[in-house]
């Protein structure tokens, strides 16, 4: 059964946002939060296939900022941001955060939200990443995305491109050379390690264990899945 969570303080809000839904999907199974503690209790506990969220929850102004980050931390779980908030300020925000979409209150109707959320919902299940053979994941529908045992792995962008290049030639050296083609700026040596450093500290987070990433003296990196 598909299940959605609406996190949204104001009643009268949730209420409408869920009765679209169930209108339009009928047999989703709809929670709804409304402050920040009884979300990421929520998330902790249950594998939501979306979650609609609000940024702004009570006096906490970016509390859905919080949840965003909760969300990632755990599942790679499409969010769709439904806030009073500016688009133009908060749509760039969302989406650095990985967010899906963003739809600014006041400004849709029933049918925007309905194909904004049917289109997630369907794009999400179309693109799950097949079971990898190795333990990371790299998402090709959303390539800053990766996954580390089912759990989203927060990076730069210049350290994802050096992730995706360590994990594209697996048990082979990687060369600082080779690296040095993957970022726009900083190509030296002390700058590809302390890329690195910062994907293993990633990586540490979820799995304090992580030694995938091998050091190669005087001559790059290597990722092995036996390590």
């Amino acid at each position: 059964m598909t299940r959605v969570a609406i996190i949204e303080d104001d009643l009268p809000t949730s209420n409408q946002l869920a009765g679209w839904i169930a209108a339009a999907r009928p047999g989703i199974q709809i929670d709804q939060w409304f402050n920040r503690d009884d979300a990421e209790a929520a998330i902790a506990r249950e594998r939501y296939d979306l979650v609609v969220l609000d940024i702004e929850l009570g006096r906490e102004r970016h509390a859905g900022v919080a949840i965003i980050n909760a969300i990632n931390k755990r599942h790679a779980t499409p969010v769709l941001v439904v806030s009073a908030m500016p688009a133009a300020i908060y749509r760039s925000i969302m989406k650095a955060l990985d967010a899906w979409d963003y739809l600014q209150k006041t400004t849709f109707e029933e049918a925007d939200f309905i194909d904004t959320f049917l289109e997630i919902l369907r794009s999400a299940k179309e693109h799950k990443p097949a079971v990898p053979t190795s333990e990371l994941a790299m998402d090709p529908l959303r390539q800053r995305t990766p996954t580390w045992r089912g759990q989203r792995i927060n990076l730069p962008l210049t350290a994802q491109r050096i992730l995706a290049a360590l994990f594209a030639r697996r048990g082979q050296v990687v060369s600082y050379e080779d690296l040095f083609e993957v970022v726009k700026s900083g190509r030296n040596r002390d700058n590809i390690r302390k890329h690195v450093s910062t994907i293993r500290d990633a990586f540490r987070e979820i799995d304090p264990a992580f030694e995938c990433i091998e050091n190669i003296p005087m001559r790059g990196f290597r990722w092995t899945d036996e390590a």
